[in-house]
């Protein structure tokens, strides 16, 4: 196999370079001869192969992402924040006997 055909595999293997062609960062000119200097096991490839991420790698960022989600603590600072919400809705409501009396405190006091 020659060099050329060895980086059209690389290239298959590392989708991510084909992402950097389409958005004119970088031509597979540019790839290619990377490649024929340092390799493909070189450090200088990481900044390519880490800055698009695969949807492989996305699914499995997210999913640790929720592995770290401790869901009885959410669940706790849901019912705080229903339990509050519940609280402030008491303390808005109108009642019929606090409305008398602000209307008529004479009334009240006096009865009559």
């Amino acid at each position: 196999m020659d060099k050329k055909d060895e980086f059209k595999k690389f290239v298959s293997n590392h989708p991510n370079i084909v992402e950097f062609v389409k958005n004119k960062e970088m031509t597979f000119q540019d790839f290619y001869e990377i490649y024929d200097i340092y390799g493909e096991d070189s450090n200088v490839w990481d900044k390519y192969f880490n800055r698009v991420g695969t949807g492989d790698d996305k699914i499995k960022e997210l999913t640790s992402i929720f592995k770290n989600i401790n869901m009885d603590n959410i669940e706790k600072h849901i019912n705080n924040a229903q339990k509050a919400i519940g609280i402030i809705q008491e303390l808005t409501k109108k009642t019929p006997e606090v409305k008398t009396i602000v209307e008529n405190p004479v009334k009240n006091i006096f009865g009559d």
